[in-house]
This record gives C-alpha cells, sequence and structure tokens, in this order.
C-alpha cells in the first residue's frame, strides 16, 4: 500500500477527512477539498488552544501557542490603530528569520491585510523597489537590514510607519521610526473581525524576473489554505502508508521542526510558518546565519524531529566534520525541495540522521503557494529522481511549445492547474498573462510523467540558475553587466555545484582598449544586487559572445555543450 495508491483514495474519497470536489473557482474548474477553512485566520483561532505547549523557540525565548497568538493579536490591534492598517494594505518585512517576523504575519493577515516578504539578502535599490512596487505603508525590520536604506529614506515616500525589530529608533531622524515593541504592548484573546473573502490576497513575495525587476507573485488565502491541506494530507498519508515514518518521538510527544528556510519565501512561510501553526509543532528557529554546528546543537538540544529545508543546508550539516560529536537520534524525518535528492544526499542523511526513516523531496513554485508535488518514502527510494505525483488538488499536464500535451513519457513544458495558482503578480497584468493561462501556470520547467503520475524535472526553459534554492534570472544580471562603461556585452550561466546546486558564472566581453579584472566585475555586481546573484566565476574574453541570427545568445555553446549550428545563426 503507498500513499499514491490505496491511502490516497480512502483520504480524498466521498467522506474522507480530504474530500476532493471540483468546482468552479473565478471561472476557472478545478478540484478542491469540499471542507476548508474560509481564511488563514482559522488557523490561530484553533492554535490557541494549544495553550501552554511550545511554539517557538528563538534563541533564549521560548512561546507557548496562547502567548504567540494573543502577542499575534496584540500587534495587529495596534498596528490598526496606531499606523491604520486596514483590508488591502501592504505591511512589508524586511527581517531574518525571527519570532517578530512570525507575528507580523499574523497579524497583517488576521487584519485582512496583505504581508509583504522582501527577501533578506537583498540590497538598497532591490528593497526600494519592493517597497515602492508594493505600495506598503508599513514596514517591520531589522536594524541590520534597515541599515541598507536608513539614508535614502527619501525614496521611500510611500512609508508611513517603520516598525524597528532592534537599534534604537533614536538615530534616526525620521518620526515614522518606531521600536516593533511598541506594537507589542497589549495581548488579547480577541482577534481582529474584518471580513476576509477566500480570494483576497495574503501575502506578495517577490521572484526574479524574466525582465530584470522581480515580480510580486500574490499568494490568496485560498492559495495558502489549500496548501496547508496538501501538506497535512502528504503526513497523514505517508504515515498511513508506511506507520514507522511518523515524525513524533518514541513516546509519542510533540513534533519538533528545525525551521532554516526564510520566511520570505513560500516554503519557510507557507509550508513551515502556517502548516507548524495548525499542525501543533514546536518550530525551532537558528539565531543569525546559518551555521552547521548551530543547527546541529539545536537538533541535539530541542529534540529536533523533522527538518525540511533546501539540499545546500542538508549537505552543509552532512558533510560538517563533527557533525557526529551530535546526538541526531531524534530526527525521523529529512525533507528537501528545490532540486531532485540525489541518491547520494539521501545516502548521507541516513549516514548522518541514523533514525531517518522518510525523506522526502518537493516540487513548487512562488507563483505556486509551494508545494505542487511531493515524494517520500519507499517512493522516494524507488525513484530519487522524481520529484514525486501531484498533491490531491493539483492537476498537472506536459506540453509542446505549441500548447499541446505531448503522450507520456515524452518531456515538455510544466503546467499545473489547481487552487494553489496565484491569482497573479502584483500590478504586472501583462506579466501575469503570459504566465496564467486558463487557470494553468506555465512554469517554464521541462520534464516528464512516468506511467504512474510521477513528475521528473528535466530541464528549464527559462534563463533561470537556482542556486541554494534561490532562482535567479540571468537577464538581470547581465543587464548589470552590460551598464559598466568597460563591458561590451555579458552572458550569464549556470555551472554546476556540488552543494548550491549551481553557482553563477558571467562570460564578459570587454570592449575594445577596456580593462577590468574579474573582481572588478564582482564588484560592480555586489554593489546593485543581493549577494547570491553575484558571480562566483568570471569569464572575460576580447570576442564577440555568441549569437544566433536574432541576437539571442547561444548559451549552450557557453556551456560547452555544442556548437553553432546552421539552423542557429541563420
Amino acid at each position: 500500500m503507498t500513499a499514491t495508491g490505496d491511502v490516497r483514495a480512502q483520504l480524498t474519497g466521498p467522506g474522507g477527512p480530504f474530500e476532493v470536489v471540483t468546482e468552479v473557482v473565478n471561472g476557472i474548474e478545478m478540484k478542491v477539498y469540499k471542507d476548508r477553512m474560509p481564511s488563514l485566520r482559522e488557523v490561530p483561532k484553533a492554535a490557541i488552544n494549544r495553550g501552554d505547549q511550545d511554539f517557538l523557540v528563538f534563541g533564549d525565548k521560548r512561546w507557548s501557542y496562547a502567548d504567540f497568538v494573543r502577542q499575534a493579536n496584540g500587534v495587529a490591534h495596534a498596528l490598526a490603530r496606531d499606523a491604520g492598517v486596514g483590508h488591502g494594505d501592504r505591511v512589508a518585512v524586511l527581517s531574518a528569520n525571527n519570532p517578530e517576523w512570525c507575528m507580523a504575519f499574523w497579524a497583517t493577515v488576521d487584519l485582512g491585510a496583505i504581508l509583504v516578504g522582501l527577501n533578506g539578502w537583498w540590497k538598497t535599490d532591490e528593497i526600494l523597489y519592493g517597497l515602492d512596487d508594493s505600495g506598503s505603508k508599513v514596514l517591520v525590520a531589522d536594524a541590520k537590514r534597515f541599515e541598507r536604506i536608513a539614508d535614502q529614506l527619501d525614496q521611500a515616500p510611500g512609508l508611513e510607519h517603520i516598525y524597528l525589530i532592534d537599534g534604537d529608533p533614536a538615530d534616526y531622524d525620521d518620526p515614522r521610526i518606531h521600536p516593533f515593541a511598541d506594537l507589542m504592548g497589549e495581548p488579547s484573546d480577541e482577534f481582529p473581525d474584518t471580513e476576509i473573502a477566500e480570494d483576497d490576497p495574503a501575502v506578495i513575495f517577490y521572484t526574479s524576473g524574466t525582465t530584470g525587476r522581480p515580480k510580486g507573485a500574490i499568494s490568496t488565502h485560498r492559495n495558502m489554505v489549500a496548501n496547508l491541506q496538501n501538506t497535512l494530507f502528504n503526513s497523514i498519508a505517508s504515515v498511513m502508508a508506511n506507520p514507522q515514518t511518523s515524525p513524533l518521538d518514541s513516546q509519542g510527544g510533540q513534533t519538533v521542526g528545525l525551521l532554516t528556510s526564510p520566511l520570505f519565501h513560500v516554503s519557510g512561510c507557507h509550508s513551515s510558518l502556517v502548516v507548524g501553526m495548525i499542525a501543533g509543532v514546536k518550530l525551532v528557529i537558528p539565531e543569525g546565519r546559518f551555521d552547521p554546528d548551530h543547527a546541529l546543537q539545536l537538533i541535539q538540544d530541542e529534540g529536533v524531529t523533522i527538518w525540511a529545508t533546501v539540499p545546500t543546508m542538508v549537505w552543509r550539516v552532512c558533510e560538517h566534520p563533527a557533525r557526529h560529536d551530535y546526538d541526531t537520534s531524534t530526527v525521523t524525518s529529512v525533507a528537501f525541495g528545490g532540486s531532485p535528492s540525489a541518491d547520494e544526499l539521501q545516502r548521507k542523511v541516513r549516514e548522518t540522521f541514523p533514525n531517518v526513516t522518510s525523506t522526502s523531496n518537493a516540487y513548487g513554485l512562488t507563483e505556486s503557494s509551494s508545494v505542487a508535488t511531493v515524494i517520500s518514502g519507499p517512493d522516494a527510494q524507488e525513484r530519487p529522481d522524481s520529484v514525486g505525483p501531484p498533491v490531491p488538488v493539483v492537476d498537472l499536464a506536459i506540453v509542446d511549445p505549441d500548447g499541446n500535451e505531448v503522450p507520456q513519457g515524452q518531456t515538455g513544458e510544466v503546467l499545473i492547474k489547481g487552487p494553489i495558482i496565484m491569482p497573479g503578480y502584483w500590478n504586472k497584468p501583462e506579466a501575469t498573462a503570459e504566465t496564467v493561462i486558463d487557470g494553468w501556470l506555465h512554469t517554464g520547467d521541462i520534464g516528464y510523467l512516468d506511467e504512474d503520475g510521477f513528475l521528473f524535472i528535466t530541464d528549464r526553459a527559462k534563463d533561470m540558475i537556482i542556486r541554494g534554492g534561490e532562482n535567479i534570472y540571468c537577464v538581470e544580471i547581465e543587464q548589470r553587466l552590460v551598464e559598466h562603461p568597460s563591458v561590451a556585452d555579458a552572458a550569464v550561466i549556470g555551472v554546476p555545484h556540488d552543494e548550491l546546486g549551481e553557482e553563477v558564472k558571467a562570460v564578459v566581453q570587454v570592449v575594445a582598449d577596456g580593462s577590468i579584472t574579474e573582481q572588478e566585475v564582482q564588484e560592480w555586481v555586489a554593489e546593485a544586487l543581493a549577494n547570491f546573484k553575484v558571480p562566483a566565476y568570471v569569464e572575460l574574453t576580447d570576442d564577440k559572445l555568441p549569437r544566433n541570427a536574432s541576437g539571442k545568445l547561444l548559451k549552450n555553446v557557453l556551456r560547452g555543450e555544442g556548437e553553432v549550428s546552421f539552423s542557429e545563426t541563420m
């Protein structure tokens, strides 16, 4: 029996706890869960009843479910009272993972407002763009990241209030700046009573853009509740099919999760913070930058049972020379999304975490509000290169360049449909129309379905690099490079990396009689773009870069995958 067979039918069939029916949603017929929460506000309403059970652990701070929800309610009331935040208003968060990020999220969505998760690695121009593009009226930030824009707040006139998680507002000559503590003075049992519709936006998370600027992907309450139910279904189905994979400890205690994915990613927010709250998980958040020693120490001290993160972090822990100095025996489940899970990584996971009974991998996008497919248990061992079958309320299609479905086993572009698909990009109707067509999300990924409906991702149609779980569109870096007076042309490609998946390489054509060094290329990119977009490798050349007759860069040639063909140059 597998989670993709009898168990799936039992859970999703008539009368099942995850019964799936067909409805028309915004003009699109799709599969949905018959019984579902009307909004995310129902999650903390249920969670507050867990009382003194641990919810968040962060350094020496520990929040019970009841204390956290009451505090988040207080923050919501304060945002409404002091900052005028109401239905549909945008509240941006620019911070490392911490309890304040979590409180800002729940306070905002419970008000019917929209949480804007700004990438914590962004530089000044990127942050200012995100604030302006989203029209955020409130910013919640930690001091380290706020410093990147502190002297350019005149370029963010739409901000009415800024709340600093740490640091001293008195250091800045701006009456808009307050301590986040001002929002925390009056915890409350009372939830906001703003009306929230299923299709109201809940968050805006930015994705790298094919045109050089990030796009704000909207997740609605419907999207995030569907992802929540999909994740719960996956967990329950996996345990029913393989009882030994339960994430509970041997005494049947509380599930403990290590939250290392950034909260400004759908994996961290949608699938860890939101799902963790409804599932009664104790979420342990490391302080500061990810460090394998610190992660292993927390696993030992807090008795972590599940860890869902990006492959990069798993590799770093599993290859850490001191990993066997820590007690990792409580960990029973490790999940890593972002790229297909290699046999070697699964082997290292089992060698590092001796009691792991389940490894899983998932596939999804910001535009799909997290997980669209998932694979775990014996299926993951039998098909290590697959990202699994679709979750119950998702349909997949594989199409050719003309949009026609291809036969089973043939490759084509992966399309996704269901209640997890975003309604669109914030204020970008043209980009939305190109990406979501008749309810189908065109992912830009190339793959195929096997005879059992398992998805295999083989390539990307979009000019994109995935580095450590971060999507990087090459055009954004290329546009920055050619702005340098010594650069005549530039191409950016991905090169394989064992730990990160891919690294960024720039091939730069230097102008005639010009001069630029590899380090100067890297510094030029670093001035404007996040560090993860800075090329790790730079190749300088005086020769023209290979292009076809229409001017398109022939990146297959730059990767050494082939010569320029007649058809490419004509």
